[in-house]
C-alpha cells in the first residue's frame, strides 16, 4: 500500500501522557479531523515485538502455553517477546527463542510484520521463521512461567481455524506458515552464527 497522503490524515493538536509504566505508555491526544472537527485519541505506546515460527526437521513447530493475566486464560502461542531499547528485531527474536524455548537456530528468514491493534496501540510485531533448531537449556526470567511443546504444523493451523488458538499474532503466523508450506511464501534464509551484530 502507498504511504502517500490519503486525505484521511488527522492533525495532532495536543498530547498528554496519562501513564508511564514499566514498558507501556498511555497517551491521550487531541486531533483535528479531515472535516475540521476535533476529537480525542487514547492509545498505548509500545516498544515493538517479535514472534517466531520455529520449524523442526520432522515438520513440527515449537509452541508455548502461557497464562495471560489480562484475559485470565492459558494461551497457546508461538514464541514471542518485546524489543529491548535499541535492540535489532532479529537479535530480539534469536534471544527470545533461546531464553523461552532453549532452542537455537542455524537459519532465519524475515517473513513480514503485523500491527497488533491499530485502533489503540502502536505495537508492531516482526515475524521470523527459524529452522535448523538445536535444543539446549532455557533461560527464563525469574517471574516467567511457560510450557514448551511441539505439534505438527498442519495441526497448529487447524487449531487456529477451529478457535483452539485465538492469540492474534499466532493466528497471523498460521497464515504465513500455511502459505510457506504450500510454496506460496518465498523466504530468504540467512545463517545465524551468533545473535550479535545481526541486523534485519
Amino acid at each position: 500500500m502507498s504511504a502517500q497522503p490519503s486525505g484521511l490524515e488527522e492533525e495532532l493538536l495536543h498530547s498528554d501522557t496519562l501513564l508511564i509504566g514499566g514498558f507501556l505508555h498511555v497517551k491521550r491526544d487531541r486531533v483535528r479531523l479531515p472535516n475540521g472537527n476535533e476529537s480525542i485519541r487514547e492509545f498505548i505506546v509500545h516498544p515493538g515485538a517479535v514472534v517466531l515460527i520455529p520449524l523442526l526437521d520432522n515438520g513440527d513447530v515449537v509452541l508455548e502455553r502461557q497464562f495471560r493475566y489480562p484475559i485470565g486464560q492459558t494461551m497457546v502461542e508461538f514464541p514471542a517477546g518485546k524489543l529491548d531499547p535499541g535492540e535489532a528485531p532479529i537479535n530480539c527474536a534469536l534471544r527470545e527463542l533461546r531464553e523461552e524455548t532453549g532452542y537455537t537456530a542455524s537459519e532465519w528468514a524475515y517473513a513480514g510484520c503485523m500491527h497488533l491493534a491499530i485502533a489503540y496501540s502502536t505495537e508492531l510485531i516482526h515475524i521470523y521463521f527459524v529452522r535448523g533448531l538445536v535444543l539446549g537449556s532455557r533461560d527464563l526470567d525469574q517471574d516467567e512461567f511457560l510450557d514448551v511443546f511441539t505439534a505438527p504444523a498442519k495441526q497448529f493451523i487447524a487449531w487456529c481455524t477451529d478457535g483452539t488458538v485465538t492469540d492474534a499474532k499466532s493466528v497471523t503466523c498460521a497464515l504465513y506458515l500455511q502459505q510457506f508450506l504450500e510454496g506460496n511464501k518465498p523466504l530468504s534464509w540467512l545463517p545465524t552464527p551468533s545473535t550479535r551484530g545481526v541486523e534485519r
